[in-house]
């Protein structure tokens, strides 16, 4: 799954660390959503659009992979 995590939390200028205690999970969790290593729960992604008041879809897509034609 493809997320805009690191670009959203870059341009409020929080950490890693800052975003995973807003949503209560570890830094180390937080990092492998955002380096594609972990597709966050159901609702943890709607935690963290949340935190972003964004909608989950306007954070993850599916990969190209995930979604054939």
């Amino acid at each position: 799954m493809q997320n805009r995590l690191r670009e959203l939390r870059a341009a409020r200028r929080w950490s890693q660390a800052d975003l995973a205690d807003r949503c209560g999970v570890s830094r180390q969790a937080i990092n492998a959503i955002e380096t594609e290593r972990h597709d966050p729960s159901l609702p943890l992604a709607f935690t963290i659009a949340d935190v972003f008041d964004l909608t989950i879809e306007e954070i993850f897509r599916p990969d190209r992979t995930d979604n054939p034609a």
